[in-house]
Order: C-alpha cells, then sequence, then structure tokens
C-alpha cells in the first residue's frame, strides 16, 4: 500500500463537498502555468534540473566532511529548517545517550551566549563549517561566518580553508566572492530556489550526508513526487493530482473562514517537519491579507497541551493529519519495547504488547475526537518513514504550496513583508544606502507611548 491521502473528512463544517470542486475550474490554467515556468527552469524544487551536478560535486567533498565529528551549519530560516528536519528524523542518536558519532550543530539564531559557548568548546580541528545562505547577504549569517572564519584561522593557520565549504549562489553575493577570494570550497543553490523550498539541494543534503543519511534517497523521493505533477501538468490531468487536491481544499478553507491550518504529526521522529512546513506554508502564503496560519502539533505531546484548542475552541482550524505505518505492518525490531506478561492487573490489556501500539491508538483517537468536533481534516498516511518516503511527503508539500499560492492569486515564491524588516535591522547597525529606513526608524523610537512596570 503506497502513501496516501484519507479525504473521508474533509468537507465538514462551512467546507462543503461542492465547494472542494470549485477549483477544478481553474485547473487547466493552472497546468498551463505550471508547465511553462518549470520548463523555463522557475520551479527547480519540482523536478530537480540541478541534481546531475549536485550528484557530481557533492561526493568528492564527502571525504572531507566526514572526516570531522563535528559540523557547525550557519545558516538560518530555510538554511536551516530541512536540515534540522532531517537530523531529528533519520540521525536522532545525536541526541541519545552514549552518542560517539557524527555531531551536527545549527547556529540558526543570533544568540551570543549559544556561539561562544560553541566556539570555546568544538574542537577547531575536528570540526567543518558549511556556510548557507543564498544570497550571500543575510545578515546573521554572515556574521557569524566573519566570527567563526577567524576562529578558524587562528586555530589552524592557512589549513582553515579545509575546514569551510560555502553554499551560497553560483554567481554573486558576499559569500561567492569570499569562496572566489579564498579558494573556499563551495556548492551552489540553484537559480529561483528560495530558501524555503531548498532543503533537498545542497542546503539541506550537505548536513545530511555529513550525518550519513541517504541523501540519494530524499532526492528519489522529492523527483518521483514533484516529477508527477509536472506529468501531470502537460497531461491535463492536474485537478486529480494530490497537491493540486490539497491546494483546493486550502483555498476553499480560506474562503469558508478556516484561517488556521495545524500540522499535527504521529511521527514522533518527523515532528521537526511541522517547523519546516511552518516557514514554507506562512512565508509562501501570507500576503495581501490571504493565507492560513501553520500550527505544528506533535501526536502525542500537544495532545497534552493545546488540543483543548484545537477541539473546543474557535472553529477557524482545519488538519493536516500525518502518521506512519501501523504498528502491526512494521518489522519486529522496529515495534519499541514489550510489555511484560505479568503487569498489575489493572494494566493487563497492554500485556506483551509492543510500547508502539500506544502511538497508534493515541493518533486514531486524536484523529477521531478531530474530526468528532468538526475540524476539516485530511489524513496524510505514510507506507513508510524512510529518507525516500520524507522526500516524497517534502515535495508534496512545496507542490501544494505553490499551487494555493496561485489560487489565492499571490506569487508564492517570494516574501517582501519580510524584507523590510531586514533592512530597517541593518539600518540600525549603520549599514550604508539605507537612509529612508534610517529615519523611520528615528521616528519610531521617538514616539512617546505608554510605559507600565511589572
Amino acid at each position: 500500500m503506497a502513501h496516501h491521502l484519507d479525504w473521508t473528512h474533509a468537507a465538514t463544517g462551512r467546507l462543503t463537498a461542492a465547494a472542494l470542486q470549485r477549483p477544478r475550474a481553474r485547473a487547466r490554467a493552472l497546468a498551463s502555468r505550471l508547465a511553462g515556468e518549470a520548463a523555463q527552469g522557475r520551479l527547480p524544487f519540482l523536478d530537480l534540473p540541478f541534481r546531475q551536478r549536485l550528484e557530481r560535486e557533492l561526493p568528492p567533498l564527502l571525504p572531507r566532511l566526514k572526516a570531522r565529528r563535528h559540523m557547525l551549519l550557519l545558516g538560518i530560516g530555510g538554511s536551516a529548517l530541512g536540515a534540522r528536519a532531517l537530523q531529528r528524523a533519520f540521525a536522532p542518536q545525536q541526541d541519545e545517550p552514549g552518542h560517539d558519532g557524527p555531531c551536527l550543530w545549527i547556529a540558526d539564531n543570533v544568540c551570543e551566549a549559544t556561539l561562544a559557548r560553541w566556539l570555546d568548546r568544538l574542537p577547531p580541528d575536528d570540526t567543518v563549517v558549511a556556510c548557507v545562505s543564498k544570497s550571500g547577504g543575510t545578515i546573521e549569517t554572515v556574521a557569524q561566518y566573519l566570527l567563526v572564519r577567524d576562529w578558524l584561522r587562528a586555530a589552524l593557520g592557512d589549513g582553515w580553508r579545509n575546514h569551510m565549504l560555502l553554499v551560497t549562489d553560483g554567481r554573486q553575493g558576499f559569500l561567492r566572492e569570499e569562496a572566489d577570494r579564498l579558494a573556499i570550497p563551495s556548492l551552489e543553490v540553484p537559480d529561483h530556489l528560495g530558501g524555503r523550498y531548498s532543503a533537498l539541494s545542497a542546503v539541506g543534503l550537505v548536513p545530511a550526508a555529513f550525518l550519513g543519511i541517504d541523501w540519494r534517497a530524499l532526492l528519489d523521493g522529492a523527483a518521483e513526487t514533484g516529477e508527477s505533477l509536472v506529468r501531470a501538468a502537460h497531461a491535463g490531468t492536474l485537478e486529480a493530482h494530490p497537491a493540486f487536491r490539497l491546494a483546493g481544499w486550502a483555498h476553499e478553507l480560506e474562503a469558508c473562514g478556516y484561517d488556521q491550518l495545524i500540522f499535527f504529526c504521529y511521527l514522533p521522529q518527523w515532528a521537526a517537519f511541522g517547523a519546516w512546513f511552518a516557514q514554507l506554508w506562512a512565508e509562501s502564503l501570507g500576503k495581501g491579507g490571504t493565507g492560513s496560519q501553520p500550527l505544528p502539533a506533535t501526536g502525542v505531546t500537544d495532545q497534552h497541551s493545546i488540543n483543548q484548542m484545537f477541539l473546543d475552541g474557535p472553529r477557524n482550524k482545519a488538519c493536516l493529519f500525518l502518521t506512519g505505518p501501523d504498528v502491526d505492518a512494521r518489522q519486529a525490531d522496529g515495534r519499541g519495547p514489550h510489555f511484560a506478561k505479568d503487569i498489575p492487573e489493572r494494566w493487563q490489556w497492554l500485556a506483551e504488547r509492543p510500547f508502539g501500539c500506544l502511538l497508534d491508538a493515541e493518533a486514531l483517537g486524536t484523529r477521531m475526537a478531530l474530526c468528532h468536533s468538526g475540524l476539516p481534516l485530511v489524513h496524510m498516511a505514510m507506507e513508510s518513514a524512510t529518507p525516500r518516503a520524507a522526500g516524497n511527503l517534502m515535495a508534496l508539500l512545496e507542490g501544494t504550496t505553490l499551487l494555493t499560492g496561485w489560487l489565492n492569486g499571490i506569487d508564492p515564491l517570494d516574501q517582501p513583508a519580510v524584507e523590510l524588516g531586514k533592512r530597517l535591522a541593518n539600518a540600525r547597525l549603520g549599514a550604508p544606502g539605507l537612509t529612508e529606513e534610517a529615519e523611520a526608524m528615528r521616528a519610531f523610537l521617538a514616539q512617546q507611548g505608554e510605559r507600565q512596570t511589572f
């Protein structure tokens, strides 16, 4: 049985089954647009035109990367979230007792205390640094690069370049200039591949390969799903593709006032995909007053925290509910420890059963409760939890996001509102050429409002 979507409870509450048919009228126009933009190379996250080059250039670098125990990843947002999701899903041993294998440290925030501790405790001679920024000018990442470059240089002298890898634009930007000027090893982030769509490029696959994750299988899964979407566009069958159906569902949910989308993950090791999806969805679709707020949730943890709001709060939520293979379909060694036969009488119904059966039962119970409370819900059931399956899922969600944006009448590949905050932050630091932003900041800080101590 393949991965599948269960639409049984997708139309409920204010969303009718008839409403889900409305997007079909736009399928032909969107298919033409998708086919055209893919042919122009503007949708590389679907058909992976960069794959051949990556498979040629990454393997020669791996011996150098894997010769170190530690990788320090400098990146933020889309340059980090995919890497963290893949590490948590497929190299969870890093967070387990007694781990003595490769370790990935992700500097995805501006925290002087954390960076200072890492530079104090990481051994420079056993650390490789991957600095990731498509533009090569992300201030947080560039600032970290400048500090870490000096740290490596002070400890290793001229050999510091052998401990650095830059993942950035192939032609322009500060990091590309650094790579060319200093002969630092580098890999390219392809054109038209924004950060939140880049996890299955060098951006996320370099740390994955360092950790020993099957990065080619991730690409296989993404290619399988992404290329099927492009083929459907060419064949005139887009309306039947899961990505288009999910996009139509999301679009009609907004029209019916469902402005929050829960991503409820009942694959615990895949929980970090929730944060990856949240950025993909929010940064792509939150434009011009449109879009739904993504709400990542982890089963079973969030049954005991925020699920009360989902079940009995405002009726403005829908749910993507992700589960893995049932315990009964897993190999014996994948079921976890078994309960003893002689456990206390009140718990005898658990005797000799695998621990993993709890997760399946909790997932079914929560899914039924959400449906009973009237939430529109699509169940995403994964046949397996392999890297290839993750590639399938990520490509499906990327395609869904793209098509949802087009249905909403916005560009899902840019993020104009985010840029203002970046320019204002740079103005605060004294960057040149930002006179208007500096004036606006002075006016903002001069405002006299009410202050109250607590």
